[in-house]
């Protein structure tokens, strides 16, 4: 009996001791573990002070370069279509940045989470180095941020980050059908005659909002934004992408090797679709000498209703662009009073030029903003669902400009007055507007 006790008491001792060093490694381990962690994914040790709802300084811009001048950000934005993510538009150099982070600042405690981003460099770059860029970064459980940082480190100080507002956080009922986007007004913009007569088009056809991304304008230009933004029908998004980069007004690096093309362009249309995918039921992307023109409805509601039936779980349609010569003009619709007034009278322009053989027609779009990852101008990049063309008896994309075919006679265009149903209505509202800004 005494032998049996002295080897139990042996066996304790000895399991004693195994489980005290698995516990010292363990705790070991764990140490290792959490200061490891705390340098990937540092945390705050107080609460965010009364009102504030995350540390760092408030991005000031629509557009905000990080140190490394590689990387511009513009606006975050909630994405939850696929898994609860932050997805960041931004313009990065495509070569030179491998590696980005989000700093979420969660709320009430205001504890800090990095996490890694993924890079999505847009694949219609147009041959330049600079590129729109998804910066997506999955959010941290638990976690509803209202603002996010963007850092190229997993470390570090985030008092010294800017922070921007993650928009689209909270779902919103529609406050417009359609919007349109008009990306990029540059080079002292001057057009004004004709951007009336498109902004006027637009009502009548059912916009609520017209979104500009204004780098520069002229002075009469200005006072006619301002008309329409005290209106309600502009929305005016500052864009100096001047100031960071080497811009083109080109769309191609081979036409121009500058840091980025036409402006950067593609990235304020992306931005624009994010920025209006909780608000609008459409977003349509065209320039401002483009009008989307219905010819078998009165309207894009009663045009996008059809389609929709015909199309179920499509959303993105596509209108062949046509190009109506600004050099081939009509007498009908000579307005003396719109004559003082810089810029082309689409009345005046009902030739379009025939389809070439062979040669691509561009198309301009109105999408389902809630089913578009990313676009490009003439076409999606990556959505949910189906991309539709539509057919031409359908509509066209009506855009007066100078022309393609240039040699072509007058006899060689198509004459098509469809625009001028509209004109009762439209010389009325055009009239209305330049008494109150131009005339």
């Amino acid at each position: 009996m005494l032998h049996c006790g002295k080897k139990h008491i042996c066996a304790v001792v000895a399991f004693i001791l195994i489980f005290a060093s698995i516990l010292i490694c363990s705790w070991k381990d764990l140490q290792l573990q959490n200061n490891i962690t705390r340098k990937m994914f540092p945390q705050t040790t107080t609460a965010s002070p009364a009102g504030q709802l995350c540390r760092g300084k408030p991005a000031q811009n629509v557009i905000t370069a990080l140190n490394d001048n590689r990387t511009f950000i513009v606006s975050p934005y909630f994405d939850d279509r696929e898994s609860k993510a932050t997805r960041v538009i931004g313009i990065v150099h495509h070569k030179d940045v491998k590696e980005l982070y989000c700093w979420f600042c969660c709320q009430p405690d205001g504890q800090v989470y990095v996490s890694k981003a993924d890079i999505d460099v847009h694949s219609d770059r147009f041959g330049f180095p600079y590129g729109t860029a998804d910066i997506v970064c999955l959010e941290p459980e638990n976690c509803d941020p209202t603002y996010v940082s963007v850092a190229q480190f997993a470390h570090g100080n985030i008092d010294q980050l800017p922070r921007f507002e993650i928009k689209n956080r909270k779902a919103e009922a529609f406050s417009a059908d359609f919007t349109v986007c008009i990306s990029t007004m540059f080079g002292n913009y001057n057009n004004v005659l004709q951007f009336i007569q498109s902004v006027e088009m637009y009502k009548i056809l059912g916009v609520q909002k017209v979104v500009i991304y204004k780098n520069n304008c002229s002075h009469l230009m200005e006072k006619v934004l301002k008309f329409y933004v005290e209106e309600g029908t502009v929305e005016i998004v500052p864009w100096p992408i001047n100031l960071y980069l080497k811009v083109s007004s080109k769309w191609h690096y081979s036409m121009d090797a500058k840091d980025i093309g036409y402006y950067g362009q593609i990235t304020a249309l992306n931005d624009c679709i994010y920025r209006n995918m909780q608000r609008s039921k459409f977003v349509i992307l065209n320039d401002a000498d483009e009008i989307i023109l219905p010819l078998k409805h009165p309207d894009w509601k009663a045009m996008m209703s059809s389609l929709q039936e015909q199309n179920p779980g499509t959303g993105v349609f596509l209108f062949e662009n046509h190009i109506f010569p600004k050099t081939i003009s009509t007498p009908v619709f000579n307005i003396s009073s719109w004559n003082a007034v810089p810029g082309v009278n689409i009345l005046q322009h009902v030739h379009r030029e025939p389809d070439r053989k062979e040669v691509y027609n561009p198309r301009k779009m109105i999408i389902d903003p809630r089913k578009v990852i990313q676009t490009s101008v003439h076409s999606v990049l990556h959505a949910y669902g189906n991309s539709v063309n539509v057919p031409m008896d359908v509509a066209l994309v009506y855009h007066c400009r100078v022309p393609l075919q240039g040699n072509l006679p007058r006899e060689s265009l198509i004459r098509d007055t469809t625009l001028w149903r509209y004109n009762t209505s439209l010389i009325r509202n055009v009239n209305k507007v330049l008494h109150k800004t131009v005339l």
